[in-house]
């Protein structure tokens, strides 16, 4: 069972297309890479995928039930199988970390506050936090921790599927690296499904089990980095044979 199926999806803002006939499938175990160049519509394509936009044409599935319909209370259930994190966090600013964290938990009406506290230490131990964090404002963060706690909270739910918006953008090459590093040894921990979408091929190769090309409004290509580097594409000479980009691909 595909984990995520995209098909024929076409989507547009007002009179301009941004995608055509997509086609997609993300299995069990993939940490795919959705790459593409600057406007291209990955972060489109993500909120997509968790219903934030609703396509003109096509459709998502997601553990094999589809996205839309059959009532508010099944969509619901079906969104609380996966988390996101969004490119700067989307952490409520008027919450500290704690609230943060526990605001999914709360929304199910179901725990009490004794073990959502639990909870809550859980997910920030597991992101390398500590519990003094946890009464933190969002102005009082810096960009990793930032990042950190939007992580925590997007597993606070114990999600199957984990999707990440340009985790590493905005961190310098030492926190790029850590978060890196964290997302790979949570994967391989909790047994994720991830679709990430970045610009850094960097994080690219270190996490991506397969990539994803997104040019030309479709999936070019779906595939391990060796077998993307193989295809004959302008796009993809130009996007992966740069002098930077061989020296980064070359160094993983």
């Amino acid at each position: 069972m595909s984990m995520v199926s995209i098909r024929e999806l076409s989507f547009r803002f007002t009179e301009e297309w941004v995608h055509r006939g997509i086609n997609l499938e993300v299995e069990r175990g993939d940490v795919l890479a959705l790459v593409g160049g600057s406007g291209s519509g990955k972060t489109t394509l993500l909120q997509l995928m968790i219903g934030l936009l609703r396509p003109n044409q096509g459709e998502i599935r997601l553990f094999g039930e589809p996205l839309f319909g059959g009532g508010v209370d099944r969509e619901c259930a079906l969104r609380r199988r996966f988390g996101v994190l969004f490119q700067h966090g989307a952490l409520f600013s008027a919450f500290n970390v704690y609230d943060n964290i526990a605001f999914p938990l709360r929304e199910l009406r179901c725990l009490d506050e004794g073990l959502i506290h639990d909870l809550v230490m859980l997910k920030l131990a597991t992101v390398e936090l500590l519990p003094r964090h946890a009464l933190l404002m969002p102005a009082e963060l810096s960009g990793g921790m930032t990042k950190r706690v939007a992580l925590a909270r997007s597993l606070a739910l114990e999600p199957e599927l984990l999707l990440l918006d340009e985790p590493t953008s905005g961190l310098d090459p030492d926190r790029s690296d850590s978060f890196v590093h964290l997302i790979r040894t949570l994967d391989e921990e909790l047994g994720l499904t991830v679709v990430f979408v970045t610009h850094d091929l960097e994080s690219m190769a270190e996490l991506a089990t397969r990539v994803a090309v997104l040019a030309e409004q479709r999936i070019l290509a779906v595939g391990s980095v060796e077998e993307i580097l193989a295809l004959d594409h302008p796009f993809i000479r130009n996007f992966f044979f740069s002098e930077r980009s061989q020296r980064v691909l070359k160094a993983h």
